[in-house]
């Protein structure tokens, strides 16, 4: 899940989002229950094509990357292996074209082999121009550019063992968690086509427990703990990334990625606290409130609990693992909504980075223009003018993520039909 700071300033990638809750009736529920990343893969036939416009050549802009090709290379290959999943004749929607599933991996395959042979900047920029057909994002309503924010891998002290040193769980998904999907009952509500909750012993389903009553202890035995950590302040940002890494105390290291959330409406913290007057506006970052909840544990719970959303976890083997149940990769994955994007699709992007001094310090923003896929998803990530870039892990990542709220141009492309045909 992710840090998207967007006009809510502290918001999840995964806060009432991807399967970051998945869609799942209850007749479906036995199949499902205990695999989030089964239905995390499952994403819409089709989408409404309302978020990209086909722009002609004359408007396409410089394709130039300012990273090395390996990682691009791996991205792609995620992509390729969720696309083999689907049906070939499946439809993809670019605005108002559509493309079967066989065209997109072919389009993906074909751009694959173009940068194997790691072209000069020209050549890549000639041959986009001449093979491929681009979309534009309509971006935000009124500035129509998109506004970036980013996310990262967080990385947590911990233990398989309950201790004074760590006393806070990181819990797996509950056995009495259920999504419903509410289309498969003929129900289409604007804004939400699922909803998740627990039964009772009445048999019938209730919202499940919002934050302030799961840490109370309201789950009662009915999650186990994939690990114990130090920190509540450290265990909140890992719910909000949705995926991390736990250095335990035995030397051994745990992957834990999203596994399920409680449905609750995430409400931000960084909100909050701007309108209480603690960090100004124009200071706000995942690196203010840390600082300011580190500087108050006196408010930690009630600033937390402020948020009813709460997100469970699983362990993987690698990760992390986007919506799309492939890995993601650094600086190549992007997080959009995936009910107006083309779901695994190769876009491209322009817009600002922080130069990083010496201490870790942001100290300029410059300018750059990348390649990436789209792979994840998130509850913050909505409409066509926002979108989340996946940093990674390390220093630099976490600072990028915290403080990334930049704007910019979003693009889509796709091998031309008529250039295909002509292919070998």
């Amino acid at each position: 899940m992710s840090l998207a700071f967007n006009n809510d300033f502290i918001t999840p990638r995964f806060a009432g989002k991807s399967c970051r809750q998945g869609l799942v009736g209850l007749c479906l529920l036995s199949l499902m229950l205990n695999s989030c990343t089964f239905f995390r893969a499952t994403v819409p036939e089709r989408i409404d094509g309302s978020a990209l416009e086909r722009i002609p050549r004359s408007k396409y802009p410089r394709f130039s990357d300012d990273m090395g090709y390996d990682g691009l290379r791996h991205g792609i290959t995620q992509s390729l292996t969720y696309l083999k999943r689907l049906p070939p004749e499946r439809d993809f929607w670019f605005g108002p074209d559509k493309y079967p599933c066989r065209h997109i991996q072919k389009s993906l395959s074909f751009f694959l082999s173009i940068i194997e042979n790691n072209p000069a900047p020209d050549a890549l920029n000639q041959m986009i121009h001449s093979y491929f057909i681009a979309y534009k994002s309509k971006g935000r309503e009124g500035p129509g550019n998109v506004l970036f924010t980013g996310y990262y891998e967080p990385v947590l002290a911990g233990s398989l063992q309950r201790s004074s040193t760590y006393p806070y769980p990181i819990f797996a998904r509950p056995d009495d968690l259920v999504v419903i999907d509410l289309t498969l009952f003929g129900l289409d509500i604007p804004g939400t086509n699922k909803i998740v909750g627990r039964f009772t012993n009445e048999q019938s389903v209730v919202p499940y427990y919002e934050r302030r009553e799961i840490i109370s202890n309201q789950l009662n035995g009915r999650a186990a703990v994939v690990a114990w950590v130090q920190d509540p302040i450290d265990l909140f940002f890992l719910q909000i990334q949705g995926s991390g890494k736990v250095y335990l105390d035995s030397g051994e290291t745990v992957q834990v990625t999203y596994a399920a959330a409680n449905g609750r409406p995430y409400r931000s913290i960084g909100a909050l606290l701007i309108e209480e007057g603690e960090i100004a506006r124009e200071d706000m970052s995942m690196q203010r409130i840390r600082e300011y909840l580190t500087l108050h544990p006196q408010e930690v719970d009630r600033i937390l609990n402020y948020n009813p959303s709460y997100v469970f976890f699983r362990v993987v083997e690698e990760g992390p693992i986007g919506c799309l149940n492939v890995k993601v990769t650094p600086g190549r994955t992007l997080a959009l909504q995936n009910r107006i994007f083309p779901a695994g699709g190769l876009a491209f992007i322009t817009t600002t980075k922080p130069v990083i001094d010496g201490e870790g310090r942001i100290s300029s923003w410059r300018e750059f223009s990348r390649f990436v896929l789209n792979q994840d998803t998130g509850g913050a990530i909505r409409g066509p003018g926002r979108a989340d870039l996946f940093w990674g892990g390390g220093p630099y990542a976490e600072v990028a993520a915290g403080h990334m709220q930049q704007e910019g141009d979003l693009y889509f492309l796709v091998l031309d039909p008529v250039k295909a045909d002509q292919l070998p």
